[in-house]
């Protein structure tokens, strides 16, 4: 299955699982994964979160921010993928200068 991101229509999600400002996605989703193309503007955060039946790969495309996954803070920039385990907390912080985009797979897992 093909996904044209330049095709699928942004949606500003406010205060994304709690957090601050807005997550801007493009999305496609269906019973077995989720995947979206993300954005984030400087400031804006994705709220504190746990992944229950499902974990989440975050890759990192522009801009400068930050993962916090289990307490753990990790840089997450062009290049870098971040890997949120079934159970793990985590939350997603644009705390740079510019806008912060990711790819991001939310697979469910067996139910």
């Amino acid at each position: 299955m093909r996904f044209d991101y330049t095709k699928i229509e942004e949606k500003a999600l406010p205060h994304f699982k709690g957090g601050e400002k807005e997550l801007n996605a493009k999305m496609f989703a269906d019973a077995n994964n989720k995947i979206l193309l993300g954005r984030l503007v400087p400031g804006a955060t994705v709220g504190e979160h746990k992944h229950e039946g499902s974990s989440e790969i975050i890759f990192g495309l522009s801009g400068k921010g930050y993962i916090v996954c289990d307490g753990e803070k990790e840089v997450l920039e062009s290049g870098v993928a971040c890997y949120c385990p079934e159970g793990s907390t985590h939350t997603v912080i644009n705390d740079g200068t510019e806008d912060l985009t990711f790819f991001a797979v939310v697979p469910e897992h067996g139910k």
